[in-house]
């Protein structure tokens, strides 16, 4: 007879879960509380627009074809994978920016332009980021998190030291001039924390961002959810969506079922793929793992102000991609960690998809995200997102030396109250816990409950980390730990 295990949220990690669970033989039940599927990774359309809510990086393209491949299938089976060239830009000031192109070999020539000699240094850190790379998702992100020897072989003993020290003092040793340095210290902000809270040996995502490239799924990166859910429905998932789940009901120290929408789900396995923190909000207090306490001192990854925006022209100067550090990184970061509160001059992300995509926005108009990053748990209010707006677009026509703020045809914003009313998400992180030394690897949230037998977690507040490909392989780890206590 089949185990009958009931997931909860519909997220990658979620759907990677149900995939590898249906195919070992569960019976797997998948209850999304939104209309759509795809957890943070969901779609808006709007007069011919389409946007990515969520991510819109596909970085590391390695893990999706891994994912895949576990099923006998490519990427390319489900969507259409486009190399982006530029991958992205960075602006530093009015008419001041560097473009980051799609081979290693042109990303040098960039970096010598700025300063001579840097090409060198770059070359040495990126060799050194491609060896983290490799022993981080062959040996490391691929451990359930369940023991600290999972971090102990010889290759990461010699590598010991780069876990007590930072990626900021790694870059800024070997990078003198600013904005290149920046440019290095930038993909760690995908681990959610501050480069100089995040350990060296991370660099392994310079190595995601200059030796492998970035990519985007012609359609958006909900043509990868719809892929997900091609794939687990193939592989008999049932899901069922517009169901929040209200409790999951304990007895005698096993999970038994979960109630949403009055009605009653029975199981003899049930996985969160929700907010950890709310999910443990519907059991008892008894059977809470984790207090209030506990995510209280955690370090989250922050939250989010966005923008989607319908333009009746084309953007000029920007790039698919483009990022505008034309103000103080490190005030705007102290906003974040430190001191939480509404960013004075905030730094910003502009995401342009129809740049390189036509299917999403109508001929002779631009798709346009806008992003802040915030302190999860602030104020938010109709008046300070506009009070925002305006702020970012004024400076982003002043840098991009054009007017666009009469081209708008529509804009839709969504931050902090969203991200709790949408996904449950503590204090609204827009996308988990900081990839921090002390919340790494066996110190970040189990995947397995140490308190109720058949209750498992998976997600960006669990291992390995927030992000797409980590959510990927922490449904993996989790269905392999499943497999491994609850065998058919």
């Amino acid at each position: 007879m089949k185990h009958s295990i009931i997931i909860i949220g519909s997220g990658f990690s979620s759907l990677a879960a149900s995939c590898y669970l249906a195919k070992a033989g569960y019976d797997i039940t998948l209850i999304e509380k939104n209309k759509t599927i795809g957890g943070r990774a969901r779609q808006l359309k709007r007069d011919g627009f389409t946007f990515d809510i969520g991510p819109t990086w596909y970085w590391m393209p390695d893990v999706f074809e891994r994912f895949f491949s576990d099923f006998n299938k490519k990427p390319s089976d489900y969507y259409q994978l486009d190399k982006l060239n530029p991958a992205y830009s960075v602006y530093f000031g009015k008419n001041d920016y560097i473009t980051i192109e799609d081979s290693l070999e042109k990303i040098c020539e960039a970096f010598e332009a700025e300063e001579k000699g840097s090409s060198i240094q770059l070359m040495k850190f990126i060799n050194k980021a491609k060896d983290n790379y490799n022993i981080a998702i062959k040996d490391l992100v691929y451990n359930p998190g369940v023991s600290p020897l999972e971090l102990v072989s010889l290759t990461t003993m010699k590598r010991l030291n780069q876990f007590f020290s930072s990626v900021k003092k790694d870059v800024r040793k070997a990078f003198k001039n600013d904005k290149l340095a920046k440019i290095l210290e930038f993909p760690v902000l995908f681990l959610g924390a501050k480069p100089s809270n995040t350990p060296s040996f991370y660099n392994f995502m310079n190595y995601a961002d200059f030796g492998l490239g970035t990519f985007h799924p012609k359609k958006g990166m909900y043509q990868v959810i719809l892929a997900m859910e091609h794939l687990a429905k193939e592989l008999g998932v049932n899901i069922i969506t517009d169901s929040p789940v209200d409790k999951i009901n304990i007895e005698k120290g096993r999970a038994q079922s979960v109630i949403c929408n009055n009605t009653t789900y029975n199981a003899d396995i049930v996985l969160s793929g929700a907010d950890y923190h709310h999910t443990e909000t519907l059991l008892d207090k008894a059977y809470r793992q984790y207090s209030e306490a506990y995510w209280e001192k955690k370090t989250f990854a922050p939250s989010s102000l966005l923008f989607y925006v319908g333009f009746d022209k084309k953007i000029e100067n920007v790039e698919h991609h483009t990022l505008f550090f034309d103000v103080d990184f490190d005030v705007h970061a102290n906003a974040i960690y430190d001191n939480p509160k509404w960013p004075e001059d905030p730094l910003f992300y502009a995401s342009f998809p129809s740049k390189t995509d036509s299917s999403t926005a109508p001929e002779n108009k631009e798709a346009g995200i806008f992003l802040i990053p915030l302190a999860p748990g602030l104020e938010d209010t109709k008046e300070l997102r506009e009070a925002y707006f305006n702020k970012i677009i004024n400076r982003f026509e002043k840098v991009t030396s054009q007017t666009v703020i009469n081209n708008i045809l529509f804009k839709e914003s969504f931050c902090v109250n969203d991200f709790i009313k949408d996904y449950n998400s503590y204090k609204g992180n827009a996308y988990g816990m900081a990839n921090t030394l002390t919340q790494t690897a066996f110190l970040r949230p189990k995947l397995k409950s140490k308190k109720v037998k058949n209750l498992y977690f998976t997600g960006q507040l669990s291992v390995p980390g927030p992000g797409v490909p980590p959510s990927l392989i922490s449904g993996k780890l989790v269905s392999e730990l499943i497999i491994k206590h609850h065998q058919l």
